[in-house]
């Protein structure tokens, strides 16, 4: 949730970042018109409630008519409370409940618009010119044995699959190569649930507008993570945490689950767009003026892991409209894909600002002692889709793939992956 204070205090800012989102800036009018009827109400039962007080101690003292008098009067009074607490209550709940649907604020730096209306920040890499007509991802994946769609969806559906052979240790081998990465710049590694309860998933924001996205388990009251985000973002719930030498870092290697709810007919090819698959993801706890600094610091070390890769891809500032409901700003890496003549996100990284800390109840201490909201941000490492671009980036003619040097520790040494059929 945003800060109640920047809603009363600064409630311009909030419209402009509703209307940068393409968001109902009304939305405004009507939390500050319950926000007032709250605190209206809690003062009216404060003020019944210190009543009630004063005249159960003169009630105490008084004896004979006068005590049957306040009796009465304090029944009346009593039956006034209830309504003022009543009215309290109905008038938080309706304030909460719409305060908890409100996006976080957008970073003033964002570009406003939609999906299409990013700001390209840099391009790093140059797209390579082929000899000859270049293959596919899922071509080639099926040529050396690395991806088999097919039994994928014989066992379990559409988008989902294997991955086979080189495929499984293509994925391993990014996988470790990131938690290896993380791990040398400091990041506490975790390997986190990956069913959450419902306040941990409404937590972090991913039950509003991206509902949709996530599979629930309704017998059990628990929803499958799209990201490690959502786990890790929980892990330090309702705690105060001491950030006196810094920030505190993980990185959660899980699976991931995604319905893909309104993408039919969208990257139905291959494993661009698939309900399950593997990440290695970061997640920062810091305090709030650190946060612009340590988002800095995430992309600079998901560019680390690009360049390991060795694939051209550029870095765009995202556009509010596009942004989740608690990013206040977020930064894409894509990478080039040759057969698709584009881009495709391969990282993201979002400065939450203190919206999830907020409804987590994640605080930390100032240096006068008093508990604090802190600031909460995401960035991916590697996941499963970085197969396609280094697939696709580094194919030879005859449908082999070489493998980037740093991944070769981790295939075992092998400097280029053959077609199964040689």
């Amino acid at each position: 949730m945003i800060d109640p204070r920047t809603l009363r205090e600064d409630p311009d800012v909030v419209r402009a970042s509703q209307r940068a989102r393409g968001e109902d800036e009304g939305v405004v009018d009507k939390l500050l018109s319950l926000d007032a009827q709250r605190r209206s109400s809690i003062a009216s039962a404060d003020k019944l409630r210190a009543e009630q007080k004063q005249l159960g101690k003169r009630i105490g003292k008084a004896g004979g008519d006068e005590r049957e008098a306040l009796l009465a009067e304090g029944k009346d009074l009593a039956a006034k409370v209830k309504t003022a607490e009543a009215e309290q209550s109905r008038a938080s709940d309706e304030f909460d409940e719409l305060h908890r649907l409100l996006p976080n604020v957008v970073h003033p730096a964002a570009p406003a618009g939609g999906e299409d209306d990013y700001t390209v920040l840099k391009h790093v890499g140059t797209p390579r010119e082929f000899d000859f007509t270049p293959r596919d991802h899922l071509e080639l994946g099926e040529g050396i044995g690395a991806i088999d769609m097919e039994r994928g969806a014989k066992v379990s559906g559409a988008r989902f699959y294997f991955l086979t052979g080189v495929g499984a240790q293509l994925q391993l081998g990014l996988l470790n190569m990131a938690a290896m990465q993380a791990a040398e710049r400091g990041f506490q590694l975790m390997i986190p649930p990956v069913l959450v309860r419902p306040e941990i998933m409404a937590g972090t924001g991913f039950l509003g507008a991206h509902s949709s996205e996530v599979y629930h388990l309704a017998d059990d009251d628990l929803y499958l993570v799209g990201t490690s985000e959502v786990p890790l973002a929980g892990y330090h719930s309702d705690e105060i945490l001491d950030l006196g030498k810094g920030a505190l870092r993980y990185a959660g290697w899980s699976s991931c689950f995604r319905r893909e709810a309104g993408s039919y007919g969208k990257d139905t090819r291959g494993i661009i767009r698939v309900h399950q698959f593997d990440k290695v993801e970061m997640f920062v706890f810091c305090k709030p003026e650190d946060a612009e600094d340590e988002h800095q610091r995430l992309l600079g070390w998901e560019e680390d892991m690009l360049t390991k890769i060795d694939v051209p891809y550029r870095v765009i500032d995202t556009a509010a409209g596009d942004l989740g409901t608690s990013a206040a700003r977020k930064f894409d890496c894509e990478a080039w894909i040759p057969t698709q003549q584009a881009y495709r996100e391969l990282t993201s990284t979002s400065n939450c600002t203190t919206y999830q800390a907020r409804r987590l109840g994640v605080r930390y201490r100032d240096e006068n002692g008093r508990p604090q909201t802190s600031a909460t941000l995401n960035g991916t490492l590697a996941t499963t889709r970085w197969i396609v671009a280094i697939l696709e980036n580094h194919q030879l003619a005859d449908g082999s793939v070489r493998v980037p040097e740093a991944m070769r520790p981790f295939l075992g040494g092998r400097e280029v992956l053959v077609p199964t059929d040689r």
